[in-house]
């Protein structure tokens, strides 16, 4: 179907673009992998190495250098696996809980600045819009 492949083209280039605009101007003290790797910690919980490499879809020995630069930070720790004692899980400490938190208000923050630029109408379609922003994000049908 051309008009949804034009859609999703056109959808691609204002989401990257306002992510990366948001991005750069709520400052960043964690690289983008770190902050998605937190992330994963506080949505899904413990993670092996092995696992938060797969979802990041980065190199084992990276992810490991990253969760000991993490763990260095005080926004993870390290514990043994209760199923399996040869192995460790990742988890997400409260400093790390915080920094996520702290990280998202500033992007809000920036958000918020830009919506005032709107008009009602305009904030009102983006609202609207959420409900279907959720589908594609949960990957449901329409």
């Amino acid at each position: 179907m051309q008009i949804a492949t034009s859609l999703a083209a056109e959808l691609d280039a204002r989401l990257l673009r306002l992510y990366w605009l948001v991005g750069r101007d709520a400052g960043r003290d964690l690289s983008r992998t770190a902050s998605s790797v937190l992330a994963t910690l506080r949505d899904g919980g413990p993670r092996r190495i092995t696992e938060l490499a797969a979802s990041e879809a980065i190199a084992q020995p990276s992810v490991t250098t990253l969760v000991g630069r993490l763990e260095r930070d005080g926004l993870v720790h390290r514990a043994p696996d209760p199923a399996d004692a040869r192995a460790v899980l990742v988890h997400l400490t409260d400093a790390g809980r915080e920094r996520l938190a702290a990280m998202r208000a500033g992007r809000a923050a920036v958000l918020d600045e830009r919506l005032r630029a709107l008009t009602a109408e305009q904030r009102e379609h983006l609202e609207s819009a959420l409900p279907a922003l959720d589908k594609l994000i949960e990957g449901q049908d329409t």
